[in-house]
């Protein structure tokens, strides 16, 4: 990746000197529940990327509640709390849900008095029956099958201080919406939004997921190693979830090893990749950071926006 004009990039070893040696909150345990499940994140990552990181997000956070109430005294309006969204995008099986569950538990370990809640985009897909009625279902995770509408309205409430806020739920297990079952967001101070299309500009809406955010990042890969991690991942998933006879994948899992791993890659290469390659890169530079990623999860550099 050629590093764009507007960012200041770093190595793992430049990055890592703007933490500290503080005591991890964590342990080799609570890191195991966080991941995902083939990703690959060690204490000494948390150490090297996520403390510095967490140290910048209190800067922002803390010159973004200054300037709230700032404008409210301008604007001689009383102050209130404005919470502080938080976008991170990236591909499919690129280890984007790690990074937001790690960024959590961290910041509620580092924000002691702050509310912090994390919330995924893919509740705001369409139900599958809706996606088969408008013939999306081989689109699914496109731009087109989500209701961004809702979304958008959702995020919305969040930034105006709704006190309790429903979010459609989604299961990977069922590969749908949950029906009459939500995610309640509660008066939040920082709000954690993972998903595919948190940095995208839909045609179809005027107001877009980036403009609630306060801070995006972008997890980065080359496309080839998230297909190995991908296609790792539906082949361990078919020794264990896929099995469970509910679960959307179930036949595959039963059937045929050769024919199972051949609809994995049907899928990573019809679906994933061309989002991928159509929707989702195009706006990695839109990140305030980007977190690239090599061989093995591990993460080598980092980009920082300069403005």
């Amino acid at each position: 990746m050629s590093d764009p004009i507007n960012y200041n990039a770093f190595t793992r070893a430049e990055w890592r000197a703007f933490s500290d040696d503080a005591k991890l909150p964590l342990t080799q345990e609570s890191l195991r529940q966080i991941k995902a499940f083939n990703d690959r994140i060690s204490l000494q990552d948390v150490q090297d990327i996520y403390i510095p990181l967490i140290h910048l997000l209190r800067l922002q956070f803390n010159h973004y509640r200054l300037l709230q109430q700032d404008k409210a005294t301008f604007l001689q309006q009383p102050a209130h709390r404005v919470p502080f969204i938080i976008g991170i995008a990236g591909s499919v099986a690129v280890g984007k849900s790690t990074a937001a569950r790690l960024l959590e538990v961290l910041l509620n370990h580092y924000f002691k008095n702050s509310n912090i809640q994390l919330i995924t985009t893919d509740g705001f897909l369409y139900p599958n029956d809706e996606l088969k009625r408008r013939q999306l279902m081989s689109r699914k995770g496109f731009p087109e099958s989500y209701d961004m509408a809702a979304l958008i309205q959702f995020l919305n409430d969040v930034k105006a201080g709704v006190p309790s806020i429903k979010a459609p739920l989604y299961s990977h297990k069922i590969y749908d919406i949950v029906p009459d079952e939500f995610e309640t967001i509660t008066a939040p101070d920082i709000l954690i939004v993972e998903g595919i299309n948190t940095l995208q500009l839909p045609t179809n809406e005027q107001i877009y997921v980036s403009d609630f955010t306060d801070f995006s990042i972008y997890v980065d890969a080359e496309a080839n190693l998230i297909e190995d991690w991908f296609l790792e991942r539906f082949e361990l998933l078919l020794e264990t979830a896929f099995r469970d006879p509910e679960n959307y994948y179930y036949p595959y899992a039963i059937g045929d090893r050769d024919e199972a791993m051949a609809k994995g890659k049907k899928v990573w290469e019809d679906i994933d990749l061309k989002n991928l390659e159509e929707y989702i890169l195009p706006t990695r530079n839109r990140a305030d950071m980007i977190i690239h990623k090599t061989i093995g999860h591990r993460i080598d550099r980092l980009l920082l926006r300069k403005y």
